[in-house]
């Protein structure tokens, strides 16, 4: 936008020059209500993993329950393929959500997803084992997957949206890797409830009851997040946006759902290329490393829960410290750090990890891990700069649940099945490098988004003062190229 970035740059079809930026135009960020809104969308992404962790952590148990006729690996492959089927809903959760979040706006569709997320969780808790009820039993825990799958459409998406529209432009970066910071803790409170449930109960217990209690903790998770989100305000980009509609409301209708992909169609390929090479990452490292380190390499299931659980705890503040200095370097070098990172260093990281030796495991996870933060600080702040006010919440909630159903689900279930037909134990570090190098093409021809305005988005700043001192710069600029065209 140029009046935001200050630019005077024009194309031939403009006709008259860009309205001078007024402090009235400029979004001023209450910091109570950011924290708030922060938080309710972290804590959102913290439930929706809290489900992964414990889903992850149990699938070898999981696999016993619903799927007791297969070998360990068939029964591996079985469960990750129930967790894989709830991503191949999460487009059609992304198509009604996204523009019910545009439409409607994002604090309402947030709270619907939360309450979403809560009930398909609590239900697998529900659900009588293979013994019980036979084939109904995996069918139901399908179904219980599918809720789950459709819900978190909405999600992600949302949360990444609701914090980058509340945030101001110099932190967005840092507040957005708040989002990720909720995935983690969420994620460690899953995995941590059942690594501990691994060492107080026998195998048996936990085969006959124990796995069901991580399941039920998720009602009051839920209704915590719930009335948390209830209790916020729309964020200031929607509520301007909304105004502005208002007045051109008989003007500029709505873009169909083929006119947005068309319109916008470089944007939604930059997000579908990130959101691979993120959540490919991703899901290797907190979803399918735990069941490899205990039912491809043979380690005990507590060894493995734990040399996981620590890596993610020393994720956490490295998801802050790239979100603070993405802000200051940019998205796009910290982003590439993480790629190249990962095409040199996955087949060093697996062979470590491939030893099964305890120390040398630790060690390439946490490799992965560190390379990994680089993505889980920046994301969050890149992804929704792809797109314009109007249909930001659409475009990121289509583009990224067709990349993470595509790419990021069915990870798991790819290197379980690539590991068992070729009996590599280096498959996974060859289709973390694919990931890497799509990734490092997309970074090439994204437009650096640090401290500068969201698309469609008046410059947010947290201060009058701010904002005055932001105005004038701009002025300054304006006239000094002026002088310079004349």
């Amino acid at each position: 936008m140029n009046v935001a970035t200050g630019s005077s740059k024009k194309h031939f079809w403009q006709k008259k020059a860009p309205k001078e930026l007024t402090v009235d135009d400029i979004t001023i960020v209450d910091n109570a209500l950011l924290k708030r809104a922060v938080g309710a969308a972290a804590l959102g992404n913290a439930m929706e993993w809290f489900d992964f962790g414990v889903y992850s952590y149990l699938a070898v148990t999981i696999g016993k329950v619903f799927f007791p006729g297969g070998s360990p690996a068939a029964q591996l492959i079985a469960t990750f393929g129930a967790f894989a089927a709830a991503f191949l809903v999460r487009p059609i959760g992304g198509l009604v959500f996204g523009p019910l979040g545009d439409r409607i706006g994002r604090q309402k569709v947030l709270a619907i997803t939360m309450i979403m997320m809560a009930i398909g969780t609590f239900c697998i808790g529900l659900i009588p084992g293979y013994n019980a009820i036979g084939i109904a039993a995996p069918l139901l825990l399908l179904l219980a997957r599918l809720v789950q799958g459709f819900s978190t459409g909405g999600e992600y998406g949302g949360a990444a949206t609701f914090i980058a529209e509340y945030s101001t432009d110099k932190r967005r970066g840092f507040m957005g890797s708040w989002l990720e910071f909720g995935t983690l803790g969420g994620y460690l409170l899953g995995a941590g409830l059942v690594t501990g449930l691994t060492a107080l109960l026998s195998q048996q217990q936990l085969l006959d009851w124990g796995w069901r209690v991580p399941f039920f903790i998720a009602a009051p998770l839920g209704l915590f997040g719930l009335y948390i989100r209830l209790k916020l305000e729309e964020t200031p980009a929607f509520q301007k946006h909304m105004e502005k509609q208002e007045a051109l409301e008989h003007n500029k209708p709505r873009l169909t759902l083929w006119q947005m992909l068309s319109k916008y169609r470089a944007q939604m390929l930059k997000c579908i290329g990130l959101v691979l090479l993120f959540n490919v990452s991703n899901y290797m490292l907190t979803s399918y490393m735990p069941s490899y380190l205990t039912g491809v390499l043979g380690l005990s299931e507590l060894s493995g829960l734990m040399l996981v659980l620590v890596v993610m705890f020393v994720m956490m503040p490295l998801t802050l410290f790239w979100g603070h200095w993405n802000d200051r370097l940019g998205r796009r070098p910290v982003i590439a750090l993480g790629s190249v990172g990962l095409i040199v260093l996955a087949i060093p990281c697996l062979m470590l990890v491939a030893t099964g030796n305890l120390a040398l495991v630790f060690i390439g996870l946490m490799i992965l891990g560190v390379l990994h933060s680089c993505f889980s600080g920046t994301m969050p702040s890149a992804l929704p700069a792809l797109f314009a006010t109007d249909i930001r919440y659409s475009a990121l909630a289509i583009g990224f649940n067709i990349s993470v159903s595509l790419f990021g689900g069915t990870t798991p279930l790819i290197a379980a099945w690539l590991v068992n037909t070729t009996q590599n134990l280096l498959m996974p570090a060859y289709y973390l490098m694919g990931a890497a190098v799509i990734g490092l093409i997309t970074v090439f021809f994204m437009r650096e988004t640090a401290r500068k305005p969201l698309r469609g988005s008046a410059p947010a700043v947290g201060s009058e003062a701010e904002a005055e001192k932001l105005v004038k710069k701009l002025r300054l600029r304006r006239q000094k190229e002026k002088m310079q065209t004349q």
